[in-house]
């Protein structure tokens, strides 16, 4: 089968443990990832998120939706003034350890990846907005950053 972007959607930010975070959802679904799917994976994100250390607390999630049962969480956490923490979660893959087909039943797998090719585009957005709102002002401003999330549409090339 030959390679196709998928959709991306930009849902508004959350505050979850203290951490204010962007989300970026990734499907192939034009009805978008089931409220069920998400409900779940945003359920599992306080496990992913690491300890505070006085870098503004945001993070940014990306939500995939496979497309068979899997479902992917990545969350790429600011830490340390300007490196991004990582950290995963999975359901419905076998083959990531998940004990069963259930897209809504997530685990943490103890894996060195940090995301397939629809689930990277966040990565440069994020970065650079990270730079325009945080490092480079005199002042950082949070809002600016929280507000600055890559456009909608697909996970493809932008230019």
């Amino acid at each position: 089968m030959p390679f196709t972007e998928k959709l991306l959607t930009v849902p508004p930010p959350i505050e979850v443990a203290g951490r204010r975070i962007k989300r970026y959802h990734v499907t192939a679904d034009p009805d978008g990832i089931a409220p069920e799917v998400a409900e779940a994976a945003y359920a599992i994100l306080p496990k992913l998120l690491p300890e505070p250390d006085g870098t503004p607390p945001a993070t940014f999630v990306v939500l995939h939706r496979g497309g068979d049962d899997g479902a992917y969480l990545n969350a790429y956490s600011w830490v340390w003034d300007n490196v991004l923490h990582f950290r995963g979660a999975a359901a419905g893959q076998p083959v990531l350890g998940c004990p069963d087909r259930d897209p809504a039943h997530f685990i943490t797998p103890e894996l060195p990846w940090i995301g397939c090719v629809w689930e990277l585009p966040p990565i440069l957005h994020e970065r650079d907005a990270w730079v325009r709102h945080i490092l480079a002002p005199e002042t950082p401003d949070i809002e600016a950053y929280l507000a600055d999330s890559l456009p909608e549409g697909t996970t493809g090339d932008r230019s």
